[in-house]
Protein backbone atom coordinates (compact mmCIF):
# COMPACT_ATOMS: atom_id res chain seq x y z
CA UNK A 1 0.00 0.00 0.00
CA UNK A 2 1.31 3.43 -0.92
CA UNK A 3 1.99 5.67 2.08
CA UNK A 4 -0.76 8.21 2.68
CA UNK A 5 -0.19 11.83 3.64
CA UNK A 6 -0.64 12.59 7.35
CA UNK A 7 -3.95 14.33 6.60
CA UNK A 8 -5.38 11.45 4.53
CA UNK A 9 -4.16 8.88 7.05
CA UNK A 10 -5.95 10.76 9.85
CA UNK A 11 -9.18 11.05 7.87
CA UNK A 12 -9.01 7.40 6.86
CA UNK A 13 -8.71 6.39 10.52
CA UNK A 14 -11.60 8.61 11.60
CA UNK A 15 -13.91 7.26 8.90
CA UNK A 16 -12.89 3.66 9.64
CA UNK A 17 -13.73 4.09 13.35
CA UNK A 18 -17.04 5.83 12.55
CA UNK A 19 -17.93 2.98 10.19
CA UNK A 20 -17.17 0.34 12.82
CA UNK A 21 -19.30 2.18 15.38
CA UNK A 22 -22.23 2.53 12.96
CA UNK A 23 -21.99 -1.21 12.20
CA UNK A 24 -22.46 -1.76 15.93
CA UNK A 25 -25.62 0.34 16.09
CA UNK A 26 -24.12 3.59 17.40
CA UNK A 27 -24.61 6.95 15.73
CA UNK A 28 -21.09 8.30 15.32
CA UNK A 29 -20.74 11.99 14.41
CA UNK A 30 -17.42 13.13 12.95
CA UNK A 31 -16.22 16.55 14.09
CA UNK A 32 -14.69 19.08 11.72
CA UNK A 33 -11.56 21.20 11.83
CA UNK A 34 -7.85 20.88 12.46
CA UNK A 35 -7.67 22.20 16.04
CA UNK A 36 -9.71 19.69 17.98
CA UNK A 37 -9.30 17.10 20.70
CA UNK A 38 -12.38 15.12 19.68
CA UNK A 39 -12.65 13.36 16.34
CA UNK A 40 -15.95 11.52 16.84
CA UNK A 41 -18.91 12.12 19.16
CA UNK A 42 -21.38 9.50 20.30
CA UNK A 43 -24.40 10.60 22.29
CA UNK A 44 -27.18 8.70 24.01
CA UNK A 45 -29.73 9.75 26.61
CA UNK A 46 -27.31 8.61 29.32
CA UNK A 47 -23.98 10.02 28.22
CA UNK A 48 -21.69 11.62 25.66
CA UNK A 49 -18.56 9.79 24.56
CA UNK A 50 -15.70 11.68 22.93
CA UNK A 51 -13.39 9.65 20.75
CA UNK A 52 -9.89 10.56 19.62
CA UNK A 53 -8.55 8.62 16.67
CA UNK A 54 -4.89 8.11 15.80
CA UNK A 55 -3.94 6.13 12.70
CA UNK A 56 -0.57 4.74 11.72
CA UNK A 57 0.98 3.05 8.71
CA UNK A 58 4.45 2.62 10.23
CA UNK A 59 5.71 0.90 13.36
CA UNK A 60 4.29 3.31 15.96
CA UNK A 61 1.65 5.93 16.69
CA UNK A 62 3.80 9.04 17.25
CA UNK A 63 3.35 11.74 19.90
CA UNK A 64 -0.06 10.65 21.20
CA UNK A 65 -1.25 13.22 23.73
CA UNK A 66 -3.77 10.90 25.34
CA UNK A 67 -6.92 11.21 27.40
CA UNK A 68 -7.92 13.09 30.50
CA UNK A 69 -11.70 12.69 30.94
CA UNK A 70 -13.27 9.49 32.23
CA UNK A 71 -15.76 9.37 29.34
CA UNK A 72 -13.10 9.80 26.64
CA UNK A 73 -11.84 7.00 24.42
CA UNK A 74 -8.72 6.70 22.28
CA UNK A 75 -8.92 4.47 19.22
CA UNK A 76 -5.64 3.54 17.57
CA UNK A 77 -6.03 2.41 13.96
CA UNK A 78 -3.25 0.27 12.48
CA UNK A 79 -2.85 0.26 8.69
CA UNK A 80 0.68 -1.14 8.74
CA UNK A 81 1.07 -4.01 6.24
CA UNK A 82 -2.59 -3.75 5.19
CA UNK A 83 -3.32 -3.71 1.51
CA UNK A 84 -7.04 -4.16 0.91
CA UNK A 85 -7.90 -5.57 4.30
CA UNK A 86 -9.55 -4.05 7.34
CA UNK A 87 -7.16 -2.24 9.71
CA UNK A 88 -6.64 -3.36 13.29
CA UNK A 89 -8.29 -1.31 16.03
CA UNK A 90 -7.05 -0.81 19.60
CA UNK A 91 -9.52 0.85 21.97
CA UNK A 92 -8.20 2.54 25.12
CA UNK A 93 -10.09 4.16 27.95
CA UNK A 94 -8.63 6.50 30.56
CA UNK A 95 -7.44 3.62 32.77
CA UNK A 96 -5.60 2.05 29.82
CA UNK A 97 -3.97 5.41 29.04
CA UNK A 98 -2.90 5.93 32.67
CA UNK A 99 -1.29 2.47 32.72
CA UNK A 100 0.65 3.25 29.51
CA UNK A 101 2.08 6.51 30.75
CA UNK A 102 2.84 5.16 34.23
CA UNK A 103 4.79 2.35 32.57
CA UNK A 104 6.71 4.94 30.54
CA UNK A 105 7.43 6.94 33.70
CA UNK A 106 8.85 3.82 35.34
CA UNK A 107 10.95 3.10 32.25
CA UNK A 108 12.50 6.55 31.75
CA UNK A 109 13.92 8.64 34.56
CA UNK A 110 12.76 12.25 34.82
CA UNK A 111 9.44 11.82 33.01
CA UNK A 112 6.66 13.98 34.48
CA UNK A 113 2.96 13.13 34.42
CA UNK A 114 0.46 15.95 34.92
CA UNK A 115 -2.35 14.13 36.73
CA UNK A 116 -4.89 16.88 36.03
CA UNK A 117 -4.61 16.36 32.25
CA UNK A 118 -2.82 12.97 32.16
CA UNK A 119 -0.18 14.31 29.81
CA UNK A 120 3.37 13.02 29.81
CA UNK A 121 6.38 15.33 29.51
CA UNK A 122 9.96 14.16 29.00
CA UNK A 123 12.99 15.85 30.60
CA UNK A 124 13.76 17.68 27.32
CA UNK A 125 10.23 19.23 27.33
CA UNK A 126 8.82 16.95 24.61
CA UNK A 127 5.17 15.95 25.23
CA UNK A 128 3.30 12.92 24.01
CA UNK A 129 3.84 9.19 23.92
CA UNK A 130 5.02 7.11 20.98
CA UNK A 131 3.02 3.89 21.14
CA UNK A 132 4.03 0.57 19.62
CA UNK A 133 1.41 -2.06 18.91
CA UNK A 134 2.85 -4.56 21.42
CA UNK A 135 2.08 -2.12 24.27
CA UNK A 136 -1.65 -2.10 23.44
CA UNK A 137 -2.30 -5.71 22.36
CA UNK A 138 -4.63 -6.17 25.33
CA UNK A 139 -6.87 -3.41 23.89
CA UNK A 140 -7.28 -4.95 20.43
CA UNK A 141 -10.90 -4.90 19.22
CA UNK A 142 -12.15 -3.85 22.70
CA UNK A 143 -15.28 -2.19 21.29
CA UNK A 144 -17.15 -2.96 24.52
CA UNK A 145 -15.36 0.05 26.08
CA UNK A 146 -17.38 2.28 23.74
CA UNK A 147 -20.75 0.57 23.59
CA UNK A 148 -23.37 2.61 25.42
CA UNK A 149 -26.02 1.29 27.79
CA UNK A 150 -28.70 -0.65 25.94
CA UNK A 151 -27.16 -0.13 22.49
CA UNK A 152 -24.77 -3.04 22.18
CA UNK A 153 -25.37 -5.16 19.11
CA UNK A 154 -24.77 -8.78 20.09
CA UNK A 155 -23.63 -9.58 16.53
CA UNK A 156 -20.43 -7.60 17.11
CA UNK A 157 -18.73 -8.88 20.24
Amino acid sequence: MEKLSKELLGLSGEYAVASELCRRGLYAQLTLGHHKQTDILIESEEQMVRIQVKAKQNSEWPAVSGLYRQEDILVLVDYQNKEDERPDFYILNLNDWKALIEEEKDRIQGVHIDKSTWTITYPDGWKGLNIIQAKVNNCRESWDKIMLHGQRDSNFS
